[in-house]
């Protein structure tokens, strides 16, 4: 039913961009035959790959997320060596060592080892967690924004347009790309303005 469900949405969309423009060619951009035959509906659309690029938000976000697994990488890397160096320096220096020595040694080995692979997978965790709250604060601030120009410039639908999206084709009248992200650029500016001022006055 899900999929039977998100054919019909795909052909819809496709249906009304096609009435759009054999129909209503000459008329506003923007504009096409509401679902209910009456009125005018406006659509546009986002390209989510532009917005990514050019958002400072999405950006700063980004650049921070990779910064945070590099030096993780690098963690976990120096973390490594130094396991491994105690494991070869074991391994030479086992016949020399009492049963008991070899015991206590291959515990506390044991146990930096299960260490390691914790951290392992916390650092991981937290990347994966990171990207999760980076995704929806991104989502969260384009769709705020969109909601206001949305109602500000007439807009009863905005389509999210890129290569894993339903829609087909879209004609460059309707990408409003450039116009979203100068807004989410120009309101960022304004609330990391707000944040450093605020940080000031303390």
């Amino acid at each position: 039913m899900k999929n039977v469900s998100l054919a019909l949405n795909a052909v819809l969309l496709i249906a009304v961009g096609v009435l759009y423009y054999l129909h209503f060619s000459g008329s506003k951009s923007g504009s096409a035959v509401s679902s209910g035959g009456q009125g005018i509906t406006n659509i546009a659309y986002v390209n989510s790959d532009s917005v990514l690029k050019y958002y400072e938000y999405a950006k700063e976000s980004r650049e921070k997320l990779e910064l945070k697994g590099k030096r993780f990488e690098q963690d976990l890397k120096n973390r490594a060596i130094s396991l491994q160096g105690e494991i070869e320096n074991y391994q030479r220096n086992r016949n020399s060592l009492t049963m008991g020595q070899i015991q206590a040694v291959e515990e506390d080995l044991g146990k930096k080892q299960q260490n390691f692979q914790l951290y392992q997978q916390g650092a991981a965790d937290e990347l994966q967690n990171d990207q999760f709250i980076m995704s929806r604060d991104l989502y969260g601030k384009v769709t705020e924004f969109l909601k206001k120009y949305g109602q500000e410039n007439g807009l009863q639908i905005v389509l999210k347009f890129d290569p894993n999206s339903d829609v087909l084709y879209a004609g460059d009248s309707l990408d409003i790309s450039k116009q979203v992200t100068d807004g989410l650029n120009n309101a960022y500016k304004l609330e990391t303005t707000a944040k450093k001022d605020s940080t000031a006055t303390k």
